[in-house]
Protein backbone atom coordinates (compact mmCIF):
# COMPACT_ATOMS: atom_id res chain seq x y z
CA UNK A 1 0.00 0.00 0.00
CA UNK A 2 1.08 3.79 -0.76
CA UNK A 3 0.88 6.53 1.68
CA UNK A 4 -2.58 7.20 0.04
CA UNK A 5 -3.72 4.72 2.08
CA UNK A 6 -5.37 7.15 4.74
CA UNK A 7 -6.42 5.04 7.79
CA UNK A 8 -8.41 6.27 11.17
CA UNK A 9 -7.58 4.97 14.27
CA UNK A 10 -10.43 5.65 17.08
CA UNK A 11 -8.92 4.31 20.30
CA UNK A 12 -9.07 5.70 23.61
CA UNK A 13 -6.27 3.62 25.50
CA UNK A 14 -3.09 6.04 24.67
CA UNK A 15 -0.46 3.27 24.37
CA UNK A 16 -2.68 1.01 22.03
CA UNK A 17 -3.67 4.12 19.97
CA UNK A 18 0.02 5.33 19.27
CA UNK A 19 1.29 1.66 18.88
CA UNK A 20 -1.28 0.46 15.89
CA UNK A 21 -0.79 4.13 14.44
CA UNK A 22 3.27 3.46 14.36
CA UNK A 23 3.21 0.31 13.11
CA UNK A 24 0.73 1.35 10.24
CA UNK A 25 2.59 4.36 9.59
CA UNK A 26 5.81 2.10 8.91
CA UNK A 27 3.77 0.25 6.64
CA UNK A 28 3.39 3.17 4.85
CA UNK A 29 -0.54 4.56 5.50
CA UNK A 30 -1.28 7.97 6.62
CA UNK A 31 -2.91 7.55 9.94
CA UNK A 32 -5.07 10.02 11.94
CA UNK A 33 -6.10 9.04 15.62
CA UNK A 34 -9.08 9.71 17.38
CA UNK A 35 -10.06 9.09 21.34
CA UNK A 36 -13.80 8.95 21.20
CA UNK A 37 -16.89 8.23 19.57
CA UNK A 38 -17.62 11.44 18.38
CA UNK A 39 -13.87 12.56 17.55
CA UNK A 40 -13.68 9.37 15.42
CA UNK A 41 -16.79 10.08 13.68
CA UNK A 42 -16.15 13.71 13.18
CA UNK A 43 -12.58 12.81 12.35
CA UNK A 44 -13.75 10.34 9.23
CA UNK A 45 -16.00 12.60 8.01
CA UNK A 46 -13.37 15.36 7.57
CA UNK A 47 -10.67 13.06 6.21
CA UNK A 48 -12.31 10.55 4.51
CA UNK A 49 -10.31 7.40 5.02
CA UNK A 50 -9.76 3.97 3.03
CA UNK A 51 -10.47 1.74 6.18
CA UNK A 52 -11.34 2.68 9.96
CA UNK A 53 -9.68 0.23 12.86
CA UNK A 54 -12.37 0.82 15.47
CA UNK A 55 -12.10 0.03 19.23
CA UNK A 56 -15.66 -1.26 21.14
CA UNK A 57 -15.64 0.65 24.22
CA UNK A 58 -15.00 4.23 23.77
CA UNK A 59 -15.96 7.28 25.58
CA UNK A 60 -18.62 9.39 24.57
CA UNK A 61 -20.86 6.97 22.69
CA UNK A 62 -18.72 3.12 22.03
CA UNK A 63 -17.93 1.74 18.76
CA UNK A 64 -21.28 -0.25 17.75
CA UNK A 65 -23.25 3.38 17.44
CA UNK A 66 -19.43 4.90 16.23
CA UNK A 67 -19.69 2.03 13.40
CA UNK A 68 -23.69 3.00 12.70
CA UNK A 69 -22.48 6.71 12.04
CA UNK A 70 -19.90 5.98 10.06
CA UNK A 71 -21.36 3.70 8.08
CA UNK A 72 -24.66 6.04 7.35
CA UNK A 73 -22.36 8.56 5.83
CA UNK A 74 -20.26 6.46 3.61
CA UNK A 75 -19.74 2.60 3.34
CA UNK A 76 -16.47 2.43 4.62
CA UNK A 77 -14.14 -1.20 5.95
CA UNK A 78 -14.71 -1.02 9.56
CA UNK A 79 -11.78 -3.53 11.72
CA UNK A 80 -12.81 -3.53 15.17
CA UNK A 81 -10.67 -4.31 17.82
CA UNK A 82 -12.52 -5.71 20.87
CA UNK A 83 -11.81 -7.21 24.26
CA UNK A 84 -15.28 -8.74 24.05
CA UNK A 85 -14.74 -12.37 23.24
CA UNK A 86 -18.51 -13.47 23.14
CA UNK A 87 -20.00 -14.35 19.46
CA UNK A 88 -23.64 -12.86 19.93
CA UNK A 89 -21.30 -9.32 20.93
CA UNK A 90 -18.83 -10.04 17.38
CA UNK A 91 -22.12 -10.82 15.38
CA UNK A 92 -23.29 -7.64 16.42
CA UNK A 93 -20.54 -5.36 14.91
CA UNK A 94 -20.46 -7.44 11.71
CA UNK A 95 -23.83 -6.99 11.45
CA UNK A 96 -23.78 -3.41 11.33
CA UNK A 97 -21.50 -3.45 8.78
CA UNK A 98 -17.88 -3.55 10.32
CA UNK A 99 -15.79 -6.15 7.83
CA UNK A 100 -13.45 -7.79 10.53
CA UNK A 101 -12.19 -8.23 14.11
CA UNK A 102 -9.31 -8.37 16.39
CA UNK A 103 -9.75 -9.36 19.79
CA UNK A 104 -7.70 -7.70 22.49
CA UNK A 105 -4.86 -8.94 22.89
CA UNK A 106 -3.71 -9.24 19.13
CA UNK A 107 0.09 -9.24 17.81
CA UNK A 108 1.13 -6.28 15.46
CA UNK A 109 1.85 -8.67 12.69
CA UNK A 110 -1.48 -9.92 12.56
CA UNK A 111 -2.93 -6.63 12.54
CA UNK A 112 -1.07 -5.68 9.61
CA UNK A 113 -2.46 -8.72 8.23
CA UNK A 114 -5.81 -8.26 8.54
CA UNK A 115 -5.93 -4.37 7.84
CA UNK A 116 -3.97 -5.32 4.15
CA UNK A 117 -6.20 -8.16 3.26
CA UNK A 118 -9.15 -5.74 4.03
CA UNK A 119 -7.86 -2.83 1.35
CA UNK A 120 -7.34 -5.58 -0.88
CA UNK A 121 -11.03 -6.55 -0.56
CA UNK A 122 -12.26 -3.32 -0.33
CA UNK A 123 -10.32 -2.01 -3.26
CA UNK A 124 -11.42 -5.71 -5.34
CA UNK A 125 -15.05 -4.98 -4.41
CA UNK A 126 -14.84 -0.71 -5.63
CA UNK A 127 -13.46 -2.03 -9.06
CA UNK A 128 -16.74 -4.54 -9.56
CA UNK A 129 -19.06 -1.95 -8.80
CA UNK A 130 -17.17 0.30 -11.32
CA UNK A 131 -17.39 -2.83 -14.07
CA UNK A 132 -13.68 -2.85 -13.69
CA UNK A 133 -13.93 -6.03 -15.84
CA UNK A 134 -11.45 -7.48 -18.56
CA UNK A 135 -13.50 -5.74 -21.75
CA UNK A 136 -14.71 -8.09 -24.36
CA UNK A 137 -14.73 -11.17 -21.60
CA UNK A 138 -17.70 -12.78 -21.37
CA UNK A 139 -19.44 -12.83 -18.09
CA UNK A 140 -19.77 -15.37 -15.93
CA UNK A 141 -23.37 -16.46 -15.04
CA UNK A 142 -24.40 -16.99 -11.56
CA UNK A 143 -23.74 -19.65 -9.36
CA UNK A 144 -27.18 -21.06 -8.30
CA UNK A 145 -27.02 -22.51 -4.66
CA UNK A 146 -30.38 -24.04 -3.34
CA UNK A 147 -32.25 -20.05 -3.21
CA UNK A 148 -29.14 -18.10 -3.52
CA UNK A 149 -27.46 -16.48 -6.96
CA UNK A 150 -23.76 -15.71 -6.30
CA UNK A 151 -22.35 -13.44 -9.02
CA UNK A 152 -18.68 -13.95 -8.28
CA UNK A 153 -17.44 -11.46 -11.17
CA UNK A 154 -20.20 -8.40 -9.46
CA UNK A 155 -19.74 -9.62 -6.47
CA UNK A 156 -23.17 -9.28 -5.52
CA UNK A 157 -25.48 -12.02 -4.08
CA UNK A 158 -29.13 -12.63 -4.50
CA UNK A 159 -31.83 -14.90 -2.47
CA UNK A 160 -34.68 -15.56 -3.55
CA UNK A 161 -34.40 -12.71 -6.68
CA UNK A 162 -33.48 -9.87 -3.04
CA UNK A 163 -30.28 -8.85 -3.05
CA UNK A 164 -28.58 -9.32 0.03
CA UNK A 165 -25.50 -6.94 1.33
CA UNK A 166 -22.26 -8.67 2.07
CA UNK A 167 -18.93 -7.08 3.39
CA UNK A 168 -16.13 -7.43 1.60
CA UNK A 169 -15.02 -10.43 4.05
CA UNK A 170 -18.09 -12.10 3.92
CA UNK A 171 -18.64 -12.19 0.06
CA UNK A 172 -14.77 -13.41 -0.19
CA UNK A 173 -15.26 -16.39 1.85
CA UNK A 174 -18.76 -16.94 0.22
CA UNK A 175 -16.64 -17.18 -3.12
CA UNK A 176 -14.25 -19.16 -1.75
CA UNK A 177 -16.71 -21.88 -1.14
CA UNK A 178 -18.46 -21.18 -3.99
CA UNK A 179 -15.18 -21.91 -6.17
CA UNK A 180 -14.87 -25.78 -4.73
CA UNK A 181 -18.45 -26.60 -3.91
CA UNK A 182 -17.59 -30.28 -3.75
CA UNK A 183 -14.63 -29.52 -1.29
CA UNK A 184 -14.45 -28.70 2.73
CA UNK A 185 -12.26 -26.50 3.73
CA UNK A 186 -10.24 -26.37 7.00
CA UNK A 187 -10.45 -23.30 8.70
CA UNK A 188 -6.68 -22.70 8.28
CA UNK A 189 -7.03 -22.90 4.58
CA UNK A 190 -9.67 -20.37 4.59
CA UNK A 191 -7.76 -18.12 6.66
CA UNK A 192 -4.96 -18.52 4.08
CA UNK A 193 -7.49 -17.92 0.99
CA UNK A 194 -9.58 -15.08 2.61
CA UNK A 195 -7.39 -13.31 5.45
CA UNK A 196 -3.84 -14.29 3.45
CA UNK A 197 -3.07 -15.01 6.62
CA UNK A 198 -0.60 -18.13 7.59
CA UNK A 199 0.45 -17.40 10.95
CA UNK A 200 -0.62 -21.37 11.92
CA UNK A 201 -3.38 -21.29 13.97
CA UNK A 202 -4.64 -18.88 17.02
CA UNK A 203 -7.02 -16.66 14.55
CA UNK A 204 -9.35 -19.90 13.33
CA UNK A 205 -12.53 -18.45 15.33
CA UNK A 206 -12.98 -15.33 13.20
CA UNK A 207 -13.67 -18.39 10.33
CA UNK A 208 -16.08 -19.45 12.91
CA UNK A 209 -17.54 -16.00 13.76
CA UNK A 210 -17.93 -14.79 9.68
CA UNK A 211 -19.81 -18.15 8.69
CA UNK A 212 -22.43 -17.61 11.75
CA UNK A 213 -23.00 -13.96 9.96
CA UNK A 214 -23.01 -15.43 6.96
CA UNK A 215 -25.91 -18.14 8.05
CA UNK A 216 -27.78 -15.21 9.98
CA UNK A 217 -27.78 -13.28 6.78
CA UNK A 218 -27.86 -16.57 4.15
CA UNK A 219 -30.09 -19.12 5.85
CA UNK A 220 -28.60 -21.21 8.07
CA UNK A 221 -28.03 -23.96 4.92
CA UNK A 222 -25.30 -21.44 2.94
CA UNK A 223 -22.71 -22.88 5.06
CA UNK A 224 -22.08 -26.29 6.22
CA UNK A 225 -20.14 -27.61 9.04
CA UNK A 226 -18.34 -30.77 8.79
CA UNK A 227 -17.73 -32.21 11.84
CA UNK A 228 -13.64 -32.22 12.94
CA UNK A 229 -12.76 -30.55 9.68
CA UNK A 230 -13.95 -27.22 8.85
CA UNK A 231 -16.79 -25.68 6.54
CA UNK A 232 -17.97 -26.70 3.14
CA UNK A 233 -20.90 -24.76 0.95
CA UNK A 234 -23.91 -26.14 1.80
CA UNK A 235 -27.71 -26.13 -0.04
CA UNK A 236 -28.52 -22.62 0.56
CA UNK A 237 -31.43 -22.85 2.56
Amino acid sequence: MTSETTIVVVEDEAQIAAAVAARLRAEGHRVEVAGSGPDGVALCRAVDPDLVVLDWMLPGFDGIEACRQIQADRPVPVLFLTARGSESDILVGLGIGADDYLTKPFSPRELVARVAAILRRSTRAAGAAGGGGVGGAAAVPAVLVGALAVDVDGRRVTRSGAEVHLTPTEFDLLAALVARPDRAFTRDELLAAVWDWRGGGGSTRTVDSHVAALRRKLGPGAVRTVQRHGYALGDGA
